[in-house]
């Protein structure tokens, strides 16, 4: 019983958060007498498994193609990196294995591949695990709706600086849960300093700070020529993310093949 984990890039940050949180959730479980609910990171893939002295406390591979076969998987978990996705995706598919896809700045080439192998192996793919930021959306979807085009509307994203990509992928969702909702959708403009003119009504502005140790902060701001209302969501810690990518894994477990997303979930 209980749910067995492959965790992809075990040894970063997040990977890292993903092992303690479930370390937390089973200590909470057996506490409760809930024995039968324990969650089991199995083994680990991190292309940097042979080089770092940190041991996680279960095997660890440096790539999918040396994860035993006999390995007994549930779920795969991935919080690596984008150039992994298409072995990833390989992997998955090859063993039937239900996939929470967690990496961001993945390519829209891999992405396609990711709905591809949708077809034949249950995959949850989010830019964001938090269920806060599932929130967020819906009410930046119904902020919309409602304001209209009176009001123009701004993204500002802050992430830690070591973040290489940006926007954030959640930043770019959060836009498409406003363009969703504005007829004929928003232009996203991400750089104004080559421009010299005024603000379109169909532009939608999205900025990024980088900086120090931020987990992650999104504000939407809907600006008419009165007033500014503004929606917004801090993760305090990493672990929001890491509960939402175990959440997500015992969600996808018995899943028929497809797409799902935190929306699905919620």
């Amino acid at each position: 019983m209980g749910l067995k984990i492959l965790l992809s890039g075990a040894l970063g940050r997040m990977g890292r958060a993903v092992a303690a949180q479930a370390e937390a959730k089973n200590a909470q479980a057996a506490e409760a007498g809930e024995h039968e609910n324990l969650t089991k990171i199995v083994c680990g893939v991190d292309p940097f498994a042979d080089k770092s002295p940190f041991s996680p406390g279960f095997p660890l591979y440096s790539d999918f193609a040396s994860v035993p076969a006999n390995c007994a998987i549930d779920v795969i978990i991935d919080f690596s990196h984008f150039s992994l996705t298409r072995a990833l995706l390989e992997f998955a598919r090859a063993r039937k294995l239900p996939l929470v896809l967690c990496t961001t700045a993945i390519s829209t080439e891999d992405l396609a591949l990711a709905n591809e192998a949708a077809k034949e192996i249950p995959v949850f793919r989010s830019a964001n695990m938090s269920v806060g930021i599932a929130l967020l959306k819906k009410l930046v979807r119904e902020s919309e709706a409602f304001l209209g085009d009176d009001f123009d509307v701004e993204i500002v994203e802050k992430h830690h600086n070591r973040k290489v990509d940006a926007p954030s992928g959640t930043a770019l969702a959060l836009a498409d849960a406003a363009s969703s909702a504005r007829a004929g959708g928003f232009d996203y403009v991400y750089d104004r300093s080559a421009r010299r003119e005024k603000r379109g009504k169909r532009e939608l502005g999205i900025s990024a700070v980088r900086g120090g140790n931020i987990v992650g902060d999104h504000s939407v701001l809907f600006i008419s020529d009165n007033e500014i209302i503004e929606l917004s969501h801090s993760a305090l810690s990493r672990s929001v993310f890491a509960d939402g990518s175990l959440r997500a894994a015992a969600f996808l477990k018995d899943k028929a093949p497809g797409m799902y997303g935190m929306d699905d979930m919620v």
